[in-house]
């Protein structure tokens, strides 16, 4: 006889602090997206080499969240299988949030460009670490009919750290007078303050997360997954399997590759180039001038911007279960991408300093895609996976978040110098377009759940 095996539901406040930890990790995410391209400037890189440093944080996702996300299919400890590397790598990724700023103090060893760029790598590998095993806690929990809610959830966490993150810097000049210039070759104090600050909520929320929240023991997880009378086990070659599994993956997970891979190609570009692109574009400032106050002035007004739309995200997140349950989930994710597309485009019409609010009212359809493309694809692919490979799975689905970021990373700053003739807006122009292509995908995937049965 089969019988359904329903997971419980979790009230609303239990899934809240269930990903809470999320916070910290975009606060800290948010504070390098909107920091790393100047630092590394500062530091000497040129505009046409910033995509390749960035190309630390796809090649360590790439490889650390598969990884990651074997392992903690298979790990049980008194912290459960999921928290533990939750920690580890909180407690890394806010050693990389201190020191990437003060890369500086290390130039007697080697260059501050390179130092600066290795505390990147740790700190990129560090979050990949944290961030994964906390997709694969919401699909362990969730039933089916509140997985949407749970990334929703983690999507409004998301937008408010990265608010925070963005914000930071120009909150502390702003508002408390921190210095906002500093010597050349020298990061300014509200930058170095604001990673500090950073750093301690990252490791503060992620204990939240950790001391707040309880998994089930191999034995309800085998329960539930059925697996354990459903069907023989595959013979295991270790962690071999991830290519196995990568190879077997789900035709659900393939169809939603290709729109990932648009959309993450559209969103390096803007993290990469935004800086670049209103420095010249907006601020009419040449693309080797990097020290200038107007240079820091665009660079803190791209925190802001950036805050703009994941405070839109934050808030957008709570009408996605509302939007899907009424059009569907892939509907909802077409008009979602089709809005950044249009918000990405329209900052080509910006074209003086005096116009740059109006950069804010771009950043409502970004955050509106954003949103989207931090909840609705995992909505859509966890109905499609074996729970039993849940980790692996949303490990393996990095990859399409991972890949587009690598080739833009190769080819990105080439394009803008030789293409687009130095002038970075261009790249958020394309981003732009890119993004209108990723919704035409969507409409081709398809969206199942998934139903659960064991034998008794």
């Amino acid at each position: 006889m089969a019988t359904l095996v329903e997971k419980k539901k979790l009230s609303f406040w239990q899934i809240w602090n269930m990903s809470f930890g999320f916070l910290g990790i975009q606060m800290g995410f948010a504070l390098q997206n909107a920091n790393a391209s100047r630092i590394l400037q500062t530091f000497g890189a040129d505009v046409e080499h910033l995509s390749l440093f960035w190309l630390v944080a796809p090649i360590t996702g790439m490889i650390v969240q598969p990884i990651i996300g074997y392992y903690s299919d298979r790990t049980w400890t008194r912290l459960g299988r999921r928290r533990p590397y939750f920690l580890v790598g909180a407690i890394l990724a806010a050693i990389g949030l201190i020191l990437m700023p003060n890369a500086s103090l290390f130039v007697a060893y080697l260059p501050a460009l390179w130092v600066g760029a290795g505390f990147l790598m740790i700190m990129d590998a560090s979050f990949n670490v944290a961030m994964e095993p906390f997709r694969a806690l919401v699909a362990d929990k969730l039933p089916t009919d509140q997985r949407t809610l749970g990334f929703s959830v983690q999507t409004l966490l998301i937008g408010l750290g990265a608010v925070l993150g963005s914000w930071m810097p120009y909150v502390l000049t702003n508002w408390f007078g921190v210095a906002t210039t500093a010597d050349e070759g020298i990061i300014p104090l509200n930058v170095i303050m604001a990673f500090f600050i950073g750093a301690m909520i990252l490791v503060g929320s992620i204990l939240w997360t950790v001391l707040r929240t309880t998994e089930y023991s191999p034995d309800e997880q085998a329960a539930i997954d059925g697996h354990n009378k459903e069907k023989p086990k595959e013979e295991s070659k270790g962690i071999m399997d991830i290519f196995t599994d990568f190879w077997k993956m789900p035709e659900t997970m393939r169809q939603l590759g290709l729109v990932q891979f648009f959309s993450w190609f559209a969103l390096f570009s803007m993290w990469v180039f935004t800086t670049p692109a209103l420095a010249q574009h907006v601020w009419g400032l040449a693309p080797e001038d990097r020290s200038s106050l107007a240079f820091n002035e665009a660079g803190n007004y791209v925190g802001v911007i950036f805050g703009v739309y994941n405070l839109v995200s934050a808030l957008f997140a709570l009408a996605l279960p509302v939007i899907a349950a009424k059009v569907g989930r892939k509907w909802t994710h077409a008009i979602c991408l089709t809005a950044g597309g249009i918000g990405l485009a329209s900052i080509m019409l910006i074209t003086d300093p005096s116009q740059a609010w109006m950069l804010n009212i771009s950043m409502i359809g970004v955050g509106i895609a954003w949103a989207s493309i931090l909840a609705m694809p995992y909505a859509i692919l966890a109905g499609s996976i074996p729970l039993r490979k849940m980790g692996v799975y949303m490990g393996i689905f990095n990859f399409f978040i991972t890949a587009p970021q690598i080739v833009n990373g190769f080819f990105g700053g080439y394009i803008v110098k030789y293409l687009y003739g130095g002038q970075a807006i261009y790249a958020i122009l394309s981003a732009g377009i890119i993004l209108f292509i990723a919704a035409v995908c969507v409409m081709f995937v398809e969206d199942k759940d998934d139903v659960v049965i064991v034998d008794e």
